[in-house]
């Protein structure tokens, strides 16, 4: 038994590679896992695994085999689409209009803290930089809309 565990714990790291899986057994009875079949002992296939795409040989990550979409799959329709583009593009402007509005607030009060602990002058600094994160992340997101 000892055998057969120690066996697999050095075969199954090799299985992940190997595309077939054998359990052959010599004639004196003991049992062996492999990925090779040899012509001395008789071999059963435990497990096949098909050999990867061959594009995941470039490198490249293989793409689902395309579906078509169901019939009663729901559509949206151009205009409403065009409405709901626009309605982000409002709620992205107002957030950032908010943000530009906070980021001043907290540059204002980090000059006005030259008097502080440095404790407080570093939570200033800190929310004054998640401010600008989020102005620039903001941006980022209008410049990414059509």
């Amino acid at each position: 038994m000892k055998k057969l565990i120690l066996a697999l714990s050095v075969l199954l790291p090799l299985t992940a590679a190997a595309s077939t899986l054998y359990k052959c057994t010599d004639e004196s009875g003991v049992v062996l896992y492999t990925n090779q079949k040899t012509n001395k002992k008789s071999c059963t296939v435990l497990s096949y695994q098909a050999p990867p795409p061959s594009s995941a040989a470039n490198g490249t990550k293989p793409r689902a085999a395309a579906a078509p979409t169901p019939s009663d799959f729901p559509r949206v329709s151009g205009s409403e689409q065009k409405a709901r583009d626009s309605d982000r593009r409002a709620i992205l402007d107002k957030e950032l209009a908010n943000e530009l509005q906070n980021l001043e607030k907290a540059k204002k009060a980090l000059g006005d803290a030259a008097n502080q602990p440095p404790d407080k002058l570093q939570s200033l600094r800190d929310t004054a930089a998640l401010h600008e994160r989020n102005v620039e992340s903001l941006k980022k997101e209008l410049g990414n809309l059509r």
